[in-house]
């Protein structure tokens, strides 16, 4: 498994891909919250990161994808799928060392945001922060590009156009983060069915955890969606 997860990391990072993606997230992030007139945190008023994690989850929505699109495609293209089948490896050892692969290519991503702490704290008037809702907010934003990457990673596996996998994996997240809440909108669900609509969504757990408070609920939902699609993909291994 974790020949495989070096194997992936070697490749993303052999070139400017890697680079890029982490480059990307940082410089359009920094933009929104420190350059745009309508959402930098200087018209804010307060020293919060919330509009940081509000806008995380639509930037993922399409760089994990992206990071995710060639991961299983590329395999079947290539045809190297049938090599690893050579291997004394087992379905899911080859879907977790790719996961896994991910998974340390998004810490990349979001640990060199961690100075934005360190910036809204100096810029603050007082010196001081909400610092258990940021930190709920990252383990938030963390398991939200894991379901993200286990979702892309099972999309991956569908096809062998890397293209056409990061379009499928685009449209599925993006259903799942925000298309249970948008549904919950909808007149016939009002007052009582609406609320368990909202909580099959991926938005309804991630504010939730937002708010600097870890409830079991939330874990078990997001451990459950990445297993889930997880054993969609190993299913969809042994078809192949």
């Amino acid at each position: 498994m974790w020949s495989i997860c070096k194997k992936e990391l070697q490749q993303f990072f052999s070139n400017l891909t890697g680079y890029i993606a982490i480059i990307l997230f940082l410089v359009v992030n920094g933009l929104f919250l420190f350059v745009l007139k309508d959402s930098n945190l200087f018209d804010y008023g307060y020293a919060t990161l919330d509009k940081f994690f509000e806008l995380a989850p639509w930037i993922l929505l399409f760089l994990v994808p992206a990071i995710t699109m060639r991961s299983l495609s590329e395999e079947f293209k290539t045809g190297t799928f049938e090599i690893l089948q050579t291997k004394p490896l087992t379905r899911w050892q080859i879907v977790l060392g790719k996961y896994w692969s991910v998974l340390i290519v998004l810490l990349f991503v979001i640990v060199p945001t961690f100075i934005y702490i360190v910036t809204i704290k100096k810029l603050s008037a007082q010196g001081g922060i909400d610092s258990g809702g940021i930190t709920g907010s990252y383990i938030g934003l963390f398991f939200l590009a894991a379901v993200f990457a286990a979702i892309s990673l099972c999309c991956s596996g569908f096809t062998s156009n890397a293209v056409v996998a990061f379009l499928i994996s685009v449209f599925a997240c993006l259903v799942i983060y925000f298309g249970f809440n948008a549904l919950s909108k909808l007149s016939f669900l009002e007052n009582g069915p609406d609320y368990y609509v909202e909580m099959l969504g991926i938005d309804f757990h991630y504010r939730s955890i937002s708010r600097g408070v870890l409830d079991s609920r939330d874990l078990v939902y997001f451990l459950s969606i990445i297993y889930l699609f997880l054993l969609i993909t190993v299913k969809n291994l042994r078809k192949k």
